[in-house]
């Protein structure tokens, strides 16, 4: 039998999805990969890309991979690129920054 003082001793929060843009910088030929998820209000399943730093997993809108296309079809030799974003919820905008 296990107390609960030795569960929490013992815990590890299981890593959650973070957003791209809390990286300072990303490469451009980073793997990007899927997964599916659950809506925790609606129980509706969902497809969402993201990439793999160390351990981590960063989400990465759509928007972002949209606006990084147009950058590349200017500048096809970007090798990175940071994201800043602003706002919350619905109201969340991503903006893609070139940075070499």
């Amino acid at each position: 039998m296990t107390t609960i003082k030795q569960e929490a001793q013992k815990f590890e929060q299981k890593s959650s999805i973070k957003n791209i843009a809390d990286l300072s910088e990303v490469l451009t030929d980073i793997e990007l990969k899927e997964e599916k998820g659950k809506n925790k209000d609606t129980d509706e399943e969902y497809t969402f890309k993201y990439v793999e730093v160390g351990s981590e997993k960063y989400r990465v809108p759509n928007k972002v991979i949209g606006d990084l296309k147009v950058i590349l079809e200017e500048n096809p030799n970007l090798s990175k690129f940071k994201v800043k974003r602003t706002g919350t919820g619905f109201e969340t905008k991503y903006t893609v920054i070139p940075l070499g």
